[in-house]
């Protein structure tokens, strides 16, 4: 048996007993075509209920070279399925004109999929959300008249139809259906539709069922979804999103499996947000839930989430999307929400059986205590789901003559309704921390040259306007940044007469941002939240006796991702007043406004070797508003993921080798006073081995000369076990097909594993008695035992991964200290040799 393998079959220690049906667990993907089917209790693949663990990753939020190893560590994971949604404006950037070359390369990454022996969900949409510009949909869509988006709308419909005929036709086409031999089992029309269906009143139903006969009638041969909703027209299965659908959702169709499209694995993030967490354990025990009421579908929204390159966020949404997935923004397994949800999978896979086919029953053991079993008495199978679903309250309950212990808000799994194979809240595998390394190539030529951006005149703007225009009419969603203007002349009773008071100027706006120029010289900038719908600029100007010009760069991250009224949502200058002056105020706002939608640095392209040549550049400053900078730098050496520190800068957005890596926004601020986002995720297929061009706009104040090149690695791995909490652990051997038991206790342990290629070089922290802390953050209790820290280094030095006993005996531990909880913490160092 090899190294992994043993490791593997340790870590999962919990889910080891009675492993006689892993083998039949294995998943039933063809090729030859297979009949996609459902009754009330699964999805049924030529007419054989199965379960499906799926993880939603998006094609556009990695680049391809980095999809086969997202794929095959999601079925490490235990996955079966891949879901993603279908990008409509990406695909479709102007009507008629298709795009499927590169990250957007829909069927190279199904057949991806299907090389790995996976299925996947197809979510056509075309309305999708996902925290995308504009929910997916084209902005051209809002230039066709009477058009209203979601709607029993013809003009609408159209349009949709033709999008949604187009994609099916397509994978079709690439025999991609299960029905012609592809991966894909299920396919989704429209998209939580509930959230708008108030907007539209009878009307909405009429679009839905319009919207359901239209996907049947194009005979995929798999069924179609309809997602966040208890019923759904015809045929149609609707399904459930949320963080509890077991116990928040109720299916109405009962001749309809329950199907979890979205079980969100921690939360989106906007700029201003807390780091968004969510536990593997609270997480699990969802699952668990849904799976104890009859689910057999779950799908992990997100299982890897990528990055927002370009400008494809939405408003405010972070560059870095759902890093606190099960594999964070840069692909690496996220520990502990990693394994403790593929030992989850493995062990409802392991039991299939019973708990497609058995008769399913429920009993209440207590206050919030309840018992699910799905039993096949003929063939002697049991398995059963026991929940304590009380918060802060431990319990013990007699199901079946035994006594079990349930852990307060966790589930159980029963093996053979008697052995706890799993349990939510108890969790054996080990933890990861993220650590960055500074590359030397951060200092290796680190000459940066600079090229400021023209600040526009009324006088030389080509389109013009007695009151400011709104803002996305004029960008057509091609840029972010639109330039408005505006000159007035003050006489010298205008003014002051106090040198120490200046006149103010206020700018109400429904964008995102602003900054603000009076003559030419910046006078600061302003920003809108996501929760609000405009914000107020509000900044003391410096004018003159004469003509004085006003200019504003106002810009949007991203559009609306969502809501009844899209096609409406607008952004612009909707006040503007010079306050403070002599005279009285001065309305701006119908003194006729000269416009500019883009940069000059995006129309010539500046951020590629192919453009940057059509401007002057010149020897670097710091702290420039509206300026482009641009520097070369080699590859770091190594495979580990690359990113930018970018905490020196304030707002804009940067390129890498003429790619648009994102936008940044290191000024936006958390209530805890840090920057929302710091770090910048550069994939490495987009690098080269020498002189890659690094291009950044930076639109308020920013040092460039302070970005750091770095590394990422998940080099760092603890555990956290107490030995109050042992589990019957039986370890098997299932090399060559053949299941045989090689060990059995019921102490506990835990496997530390280091990445591929590494061995544990240094044990940072080990303690046992009362640790406290976190991976990373560990501190020695009052019990702490000075021996565990030799124990760990005797046991795991130099190798690639130990198993690690949680005994007191063998760290010399006092088990009568008063505060003791049993718990061993130890934190280990991974290194390959050269960095050794």
């Amino acid at each position: 048996m090899t190294v992994r393998a043993a490791a593997v079959l340790v870590a999962a220690a919990a889910l080891a007993l009675f492993l006689p049906g892993w083998a039949a667990a294995e998943w039933n993907l063809t090729r030859n075509g297979s009949v996609v089917t459902y009754d009330g209790r699964s999805l049924m693949i030529d007419g054989k209920r199965d379960l499906f663990f799926s993880g939603a990753i998006h094609y556009p939020r990695s680049p391809p070279e980095l999809w086969p190893k997202l794929i095959e560590r999601a079925k490490d994971g235990g996955l079966n399925t891949i879901e993603t949604y279908v990008f409509w404006n990406a695909h479709e950037p102007e009507p008629g004109k298709y795009n499927f070359e590169g990250r957007y390369d829909l069927i190279k990454y199904l057949k991806m999929i299907q090389d790995h022996d996976m299925y996947a969900i197809v979510r056509i949409g075309p309305f999708i959300q996902a925290e995308w510009n504009h929910g997916g949909l084209p902005y051209w869509l809002r230039e066709i008249d009477h058009i209203i988006f979601r709607a029993n709308n013809d003009a609408y419909k159209k349009e949709m139809e033709k999008f949604v005929r187009f994609i099916v036709q397509k994978l079709k086409d690439a025999n991609l259906y299960a029905s012609q031999g592809g991966p894909v089992i299920l396919t989704q029309i429209e998209n939580e539709y509930g959230n708008i269906k108030k907007d539209h009143a009878v009307d909405g139903d009429k679009y839905l069922e319009w919207a359901a006969q239209m996907a049947l009638s194009t005979e995929t041969g798999v069924p179609w979804i309809m997602c966040k909703q208890s019923s759904a027209p015809g045929e149609v299965i609707p399904t459930c999103n949320g963080r509890h659908c077991g116990d928040t959702w109720t299916l109405r169709d009962t001749n309809k499996p329950m199907l979890w499209t979205e079980n969100w694995t921690a939360q989106f993030r906007a700029y201003g947000d807390q780091v968004a967490m969510r536990s593997a354990e609270d997480i699990a025990y969802a699952v668990l839930r849904f799976f104890a009421k009859g689910g057999s579908l779950v799908n992990y929204y997100m299982y890897h989430g990528g990055t927002n390159f370009g400008r494809n966020g939405a408003s405010y949404v972070l560059t870095g999307y759902y890093d606190e997935a099960p594999m964070d923004e840069y692909g690496m397994c996220k520990e502990p929400k990693f394994g403790h949800l593929r030992d989850l999978h493995n062990v409802i896979k392991s039991y299939h059986k019973a708990f497609l086919w058995g008769e399913h029953s429920f009993e209440i053991l207590g206050p919030g205590y309840e018992a699910h079993v799905f039993e096949l008495p003929d063939e002697k199978r049991c398995l059963s789901f026991l929940s304590n679903n009380n918060t802060g309250e431990d319990g013990t309950v007699i199901f079946r003559g035994e006594k079990h212990y349930v852990p307060s808000r966790s589930v159980s799994i029963l093996a053979d309704c008697k052995n706890v194979v799993y349990n939510t809240k108890r969790v054996f595998v080990q933890h990861s921390e993220r650590s960055y390394h500074t590359s030397e190539v951060t200092s290796k030529n680190n000459s940066w040259e600079m090229y400021s951006e023209v600040i526009p005149k009324y006088g030389n703007t080509k389109i013009r306007a007695k009151e400011p225009l709104e803002q996305y009419n004029q960008t057509k969603d091609a840029s972010d940044y639109l330039w408005y203007t505006t000159s007035f002349r003050l006489e010298s009773d205008d003014l002051p007469f106090r040198g120490d008071i200046r006149p103010v100027l206020q700018v109400k706006s429904t964008a995102h941002s602003m900054i603000g120029f009076a003559n030419d010289a910046f006078v600061g900038n302003g920003r809108g939240s996501k929760q609000v719908k405009d914000f107020m600029f509000e900044k003391p100007v410096d004018l003159r006796v004469g003509v004085n010009h006003i200019t504003l760069l106002s810009s949007t991250m991203g559009m609306k991702d969502s809501g009844g009224e899209l096609a409406e949502v607008k952004g612009g200058i909707q006040e503007c007043l010079i306050q403070g002056l002599n005279t009285g105020t001065l309305d701006l706002q119908v003194n006729g406004w000269g416009h500019k939608a883009a940069l000059e640095g995006e129309d010539k392209e500046i951020y590629s070797e192919k453009g940057m040549g059509q401007v002057q550049w010149k020897p670097a400053q710091n702290d420039l508003a509206t300026t482009w900078y641009k520097r070369y730098f080699d590859e770091p050496d190594g495979d580990d993921p690359v990113v930018l520190d970018l905490s020196s800068m304030s707002k804009g957005m940067f390129f890498v080798n003429g790619e648009g890596m994102g936008r940044y926004w290191i000024s936006y601020r958390t209530h805890a006073g840090t920057p929302s986002q710091t770090l910048y995720h550069i994939p490495r297929p987009f690098l080269k081995p020498k002189d890659n061009l690094l291009v950044l706009f930076e639109e308020e104040l920013g040092r460039p000369d302070g970005i750091l090149v770095q590394t990422v690695t998940r080099d760092d791995i603890c555990l956290l076990l107490s030995e109050h909490n042992p589990a019957q652990i039986k370890t098997w051997d299932t090399d060559g097909g053949k299941i045989k038991l090689i060990a059995e206790d019921h102490s506990t342990r835990g496997t530390l594993t280091c990445p591929p290629t590494k061995t544990i070089k240094e044990v940072v922290f080990a303690s046992f008695g009362n640790p406290e802390g976190m991976c990373g953050n560990f501190t020695v209790g009052t019990c702490h035992t000075p021996d565990a820290k030799q124990v760990i280094e005797k046991e795991c030095l130099g190798k690639p991964s130990c198993v690690v006993p949680v005994e007191h005996t063998l760290y010399g531990a006092d088990i009568d200290c008063q505060s003791t909880t049993g718990t061993l913490a130890v934190q280990v160092r991974c290194r390959s040799e050269k960095d050794a």
